[in-house]
């Protein structure tokens, strides 16, 4: 298990007021302290949950989201700050700084405490500068967004909730593409550069192991990217599976056809990247 339930709660989640801590899974909790009682042999999920760190000048909120790995603190946790005071492009930068900090640290320290205080200290310069570019920027000035295409593997999509959890985000971040359900498991977004980074950063964390983001194509526009999109939706993707149904690991797709939907969307050329081989149309 590591070290992620030796310290207490308080130290776990770090201090924050009351009703500031938000937890993703309110029983966490109560399966660590299973677990530590040796009432459950089951090892707990990661905890993750949210503190909100208060800004005094402006007066904003900056929400911390902690997802602890098993080995916290010798492995160090993952963390994303966001707040809707920020624009997208000041928030990375945020995101990019706090990493920073975190790395800087000595190794196996106790870090969410810390990090909490740095947000309270620095997040304020970043909020002032989302809100002076807003209000000083020429009206006439163009300026170019970077339009991504990501390409993502995964050994298998199956679970109802994380596909779920895929499409909402999918949508929530005005992305197009498709999830290809089955085994292997293929996502494709599309969209402005810092909508599919923070994609892949809310689908990858904390706990999905056999992901990897293998291909991303990107341009620059003077527009919103719309006329550079090869989907019109995000697409529930599936395909005629070879094995049982039934039987969970033999569920797997297609890849003829999955090959003749890339030609159709002008993306052929990333089979051989998704898969290491030529694939081959399947009326071939």
């Amino acid at each position: 298990m590591g070290c992620m339930i030796c310290p207490g709660p308080e130290q776990i989640l770090g201090w924050a007021p009351p009703g500031e801590i938000t937890l993703q899974d309110e029983n966490t909790l109560l399966n660590v302290q299973k677990y530590l009682n040796n009432a459950s042999e089951n090892l707990p999920h990661n905890i993750e949950y949210s503190v909100a760190v208060a800004v005094d000048e402006p007066k904003e909120k900056v929400n911390l989201q902690v997802a602890l790995p098993h080995d916290y603190p010798q492995v160090p946790p993952h963390l994303f700050a966001r707040s809707n005071a920020l624009d997208r492009q000041q928030q990375l930068q945020l995101n990019k700084d706090l990493t920073s900090f975190i790395a800087s640290l000595e190794p196996g320290e106790l870090c969410i405490c810390t990090a909490m205080q740095w947000l309270g200290d620095n997040s304020a310069r970043y909020l002032q500068n989302s809100k002076s570019h807003c209000e000083s920027a020429p009206k006439e000035r163009v300026l170019k967004t970077v339009f991504n295409c990501m390409w993502i593997y995964s050994h298998h999509i199956y679970r109802q909730e994380l596909r779920k959890k895929i499409f909402d985000c999918a949508n929530k971040l005005n992305l197009t593409g498709f999830c290809l359900t089955g085994k292997p498991g293929i996502i494709c977004v599309e969209g402005v550069k810092e909508s599919c980074e923070e994609f892949w950063h809310v689908i990858r964390y904390p706990n999905w192991k056999h992901i990897s983001c293998k291909h991303v194509e990107n341009r620059e526009t003077d527009g919103n990217g719309d006329n550079l999109r090869l989907f019109q939706t995000f697409e529930d993707l599936q395909f005629q599976a070879h094995g049982d149904y039934g039987l969970r690991n033999d569920y797997h797709m297609d890849l003829g056809q999955f090959l003749d939907f890339l030609k159709a969307h002008q993306s052929e050329h990333v089979f051989q990247i998704l898969f290491g081989i030529e694939g081959k149309c399947s009326d071939n």
